[in-house]
């Protein structure tokens, strides 16, 4: 279970195109990571029944990753929004996402009043809302929260334009969510 007060730390990992993974990919695995829906939806109907939840880990100004920035285009130590959120099934952490979105976009669209809603469900809301093609991360350890080290086989980046606003989602697929639903090891 991801702890109430940590915060992810999410080391550089090496970003490819999904098509270059999808020989490596299992069917099943592919449905997950190549998908261009909502997957807070699909989150929602795997959990069948159980209960969902969105917990925030942390939201504040910082810097962008190198990476980052170089997906966003934006200029090295520019602040940006950083949000990192663990995406739970009867409390046991599935996914974790990092969202990165410039300050200068922010304007008006309100996400630090997200809370523990899905940014998601805002962003599937967005007339126009355009998706970048997908990248993946095959590293096997993304991310630890305070002591506790996750583990999963994917990571998949992209980003969403909304007019001027644009945002990078990555969101990296666990072990746990892995175990309940018998996906294949990669």
């Amino acid at each position: 279970m991801v702890p109430d007060r940590a915060i992810a730390h999410f080391p550089d990992c090496r970003w490819r195109p999904a098509a270059a993974h999808r020989p490596a990919m299992s069917a099943a695995w592919w449905q997950w990571v190549a998908s261009c829906d909502s997957l807070t939806a699909r989150l929602v109907a795997a959990a069948d029944g159980r209960a969902f939840r969105v917990k925030l880990l942390d939201q504040r100004l910082g810097q962008p990753r190198l990476d980052e920035a170089l997906a966003l285009g934006l200029p090295q130590r520019q602040v940006a929004w950083l949000r990192q959120v663990a995406l739970c099934v009867d409390e046991r952490p599935w996914v974790v996402a990092r969202s990165v979105a410039p300050l200068a976009q922010l304007r008006g669209q309100r996400l630090e009043r997200l809370g523990e809603r899905s940014l998601g469900s805002w962003l599937f809301r967005q007339p126009g809302l355009k998706r970048s093609p997908i990248d993946v991360s095959a590293d096997a350890a993304p991310f630890t929260t305070g002591d506790l080290p996750c583990h999963g086989p994917w990571g998949r980046r992209s980003v969403f334009r909304h007019g001027d606003f644009a945002v990078l989602v990555q969101e990296f697929f666990l072990d746990t969510m892995a175990d309940e639903l018998a996906l294949p090891p990669r």
